[in-house]
């Protein structure tokens, strides 16, 4: 493969597939359920407990670990199960094809654990476009998680695959991770098709006209990627 080619990280959920459509509300409820279960609290204070921790932390996951001494394989196992999902994941077919088409080395880059990640990609004929998953079990540092936007985090993954961060493109629905990969060098496209109904409201209050700094390139279809963007 030339060295020419850009090398591509691409988020998963609300990037390559919509994830607001239906995972998103089920994840959320299976994390609040998760947490009344094994920390005793009402619904209602768990569901804020969540909320809170995924404002502060970027992930409900790592307030739990911190503050709770809750073991992330164990969380991220029992909130993923969603029985059914195969039947809810829905993506553009001009996507597919777009994704498979696109020249460059592929990686899926997702805060997700690998087992879900797996599942999607393969409901989704998109396994055999990715050279690897890097997951959240993939993502801890020193006895930590760190996860996107986590830059100490990227540039770590950057060294795994041997790359500069001029070479590299990060796919993303997400500005903060955006951002911190802007930070360190990548160029940055902003996948804003599926962000109106996201659950969690938009972008941090960005809005969805304007382009951050941080972005190199704003689509709605994977299909508008450009190798050199």
């Amino acid at each position: 493969m030339s060295r020419r080619e850009p090398v591509w990280l691409f988020d998963l959920d609300n990037t390559l597939h919509d994830a607001s459509h239906a995972v998103f509300w089920r994840l959320n409820g299976t994390m609040t359920d998760y947490i009344v279960q094994h920390l005793g609290l009402p619904h209602d204070e768990a569901d804020a407990l969540r909320i809170g921790y995924w404002r502060r932390y970027g992930a409900t996951l790592l307030g739990l670990e911190a503050h709770h001494g809750i073991r992330a394989a164990h969380f991220l196992a029992e909130t993923h199960v969603l029985p059914g999902l195969e039947g809810q994941l829905r993506m553009a077919p001009a996507d597919r094809v777009a994704l498979k088409r696109l020249p460059g080395r592929k990686f899926l880059l997702t805060n997700a654990p690998a087992a879900y990640a797996r599942r999607v990609l393969t409901t989704l004929d998109l396994a055999s476009c990715f050279e690897g998953v890097i997951a959240i079990e993939d993502m801890r540092m020193f006895g930590r998680l760190r996860p996107k936007p986590d830059v100490r985090m990227l540039r770590h993954v950057l060294a795994r695959l041997k790359v500069s961060p001029t070479r590299c493109v990060l796919v993303e629905d997400t500005v903060a991770n955006l951002r911190s990969a802007h930070q360190l060098g990548l160029r940055t496209v902003w996948m804003q098709r599926y962000l109106r109904h996201n659950p969690h409201g938009p972008e941090a209050g960005i809005g969805l006209s304007g382009r951050p700094a941080c972005v190199s390139q704003r689509v709605r279809h994977l299909r508008a990627l450009r190798a050199g963007a």
